[in-house]
């Protein structure tokens, strides 16, 4: 499996779970107090940066693949080459 692929299904699973817990803290009512509110809070706000994350790598999966580089253009015929002048150490 590819390392897209694992942080894609993460991804995903942190999202449910954030969302799941901020379902059963409203229907255990303990959304009434102010922690947790605070709870809900940071579980969206985890939620919201994930899916974000979630969006931006499937916008980038969707992008089509660079052109491949064009060969260097090779020397004229014209041109030849010179020989590297070699000095000895002393």
């Amino acid at each position: 499996m590819s390392d897209r692929a694992l942080l894609f299904i993460f991804g995903i699973v942190v999202i449910v779970v954030c969302l799941g817990s901020c379902a059963a803290l409203l229907i255990n009512g303990q959304a009434e107090s102010v922690d947790g509110l605070f709870l809900i809070l940071m579980c969206l706000s985890i939620a919201l940066a994930f899916g974000l994350y979630l969006m931006f790598m499937i916008k980038r999966a969707m992008e089509p693949p660079p052109a491949p580089p064009k060969p260097a253009a090779k020397a004229g015929a014209g041109a030849k080459a010179e020989p590297v002048a070699q000095t000895q150490a002393e």
